[in-house]
């Protein structure tokens, strides 16, 4: 868990390693309040924004890339891989649905006092927003709209909550990722036993604190967990041409949560 050299860690694609230098790091630069402290956290947000004009140039080749990458598989594997990754969508999808109209509701019912329709009916903007946009970030100004007009709670409570939740609290992500790498372990046959199978989970939980809150932000985790287990990343391709969808879908789940955590904490802040 802890590596000797981050930049090798990095390099080898161990997620864990990477993770916790990156909490510790950040934990330690938040609280460093000097002049060459400062100038690193400025060095640090222009590498994460010439990023992401990188990864926007990419999208904007990735539909060509990714009809490639799509008949090159099919190709390989066969026509039969495509009623596989109708079931792989399907199961994704019920997944998410379970965790937001299931878990969501009993715990906003129990653990925040509102009501579950009320809540899913106060919430639909953001919601669309969401799926719609497949961001989290460009969701966030739309969300904390909602929760102020439309939830009626504190706003420094939907402040905080919901732009540390929009970077942290992505569990569709999560879930997305762990079931994406366990598909292609099956596709690929590639054997996980229980130990194997509980890394990945863990790796996914910690992926989805720090993934980008763009489209397609998950990808990269996915890749690297991957080349830890020793699964082709080519398997990628194929969830290629279904991810923008299912990204409109977990990005929407990891909105409600953001939303739901709110509700929460505004009624413990309430209660005390």
């Amino acid at each position: 868990m802890f590596p000797d050299n981050p930049v090798k860690a990095a390099a080898n694609g161990e997620m864990i390693g990477v993770i916790l230098f990156a909490l510790i790091f950040g934990v330690g630069l938040s609280y460093t309040q000097t002049p060459g402290a400062l100038r690193l956290r400025e060095a640090i947000e222009g590498l994460y924004d010439v990023s992401m004009t990188l990864i926007n140039g990419i999208l904007k080749l990735a539909p060509y890339g990714v009809a490639a990458l799509l008949f090159t598989m099919t190709a390989r594997l066969g026509v039969e891989v495509l009623g596989s990754l109708l079931s792989y969508v399907g199961v994704v999808l019920l997944a998410l649905s379970l965790h937001m109209f299931v878990v969501y509701s009993l715990s906003v019912r129990f653990l925040g006092g509102m009501s579950p329709i009320a809540f899913f009916r106060n919430i639909r903007l953001a919601m669309l927003t969401a799926f719609a946009t497949a961001s989290s970030s460009a969701t966030l100004p739309t969300a904390l709209k909602v929760a102020n007009d439309n939830l009626k709670l504190p706003p420094h409570v939907s402040r905080f909550v919901l732009t540390a939740g929009s970077a942290m609290n992505q569990n569709g992500t999560a879930l997305f990722e762990g079931v994406t790498v366990l598909f292609l372990a099956q596709l690929f046959g590639v054997q996980l036993d229980l130990a194997q199978q509980f890394t990945v989970m863990l790796i996914c939980v910690l992926g989805g604190i720090g993934t980008a809150g763009v489209p397609a932000g998950s990808l990269p985790v996915i890749a690297m967990i991957l080349v830890m287990f020793g699964i082709p990343v080519e398997g990628l391709a194929l969830i290629l041409g279904v991810d923008r969808f299912l990204d409109m879908c977990r990005t929407t789940l990891n909105v409600t949560g953001d939303l739901a955590a709110a509700v929460y904490v505004a009624r413990g802040e309430k209660e005390e």
